[in-house]
């Protein structure tokens, strides 16, 4: 089962199939799973607790610059510890 779904026995037979010919590692590295790296190593997720309000601003800011959140957090990180 996969995620509650029964598997099929003919797709069993795909997958084991689709390994016996190998596979693309290239195309596989390609598809990418989660979000994109920011630089050649890990980054860290740091929780920060804000107000309703702090976030309505930065969020209002990111909107208006067509940022993301972590982008304007990142941002005025970097301002302030310059």
């Amino acid at each position: 089962m996969i995620n509650g779904v029964p598997v099929s026995e003919e797709q069993i037979e795909a997958w084991a199939a689709e390994a016996e010919r190998g596979y693309d590692v290239q195309a596989l590295k390609k598809r990418g799973r989660g979000r994109p790296g920011r630089g050649a190593l890990p980054s860290q997720v740091v929780p920060v607790r804000l107000t309703v309000e702090e976030l309505a601003t930065i969020d209002a800011r990111a909107r208006d610059e067509h940022k993301t959140r972590s982008q304007i957090m990142r941002e005025a990180l970097e301002a302030h510890l310059e």
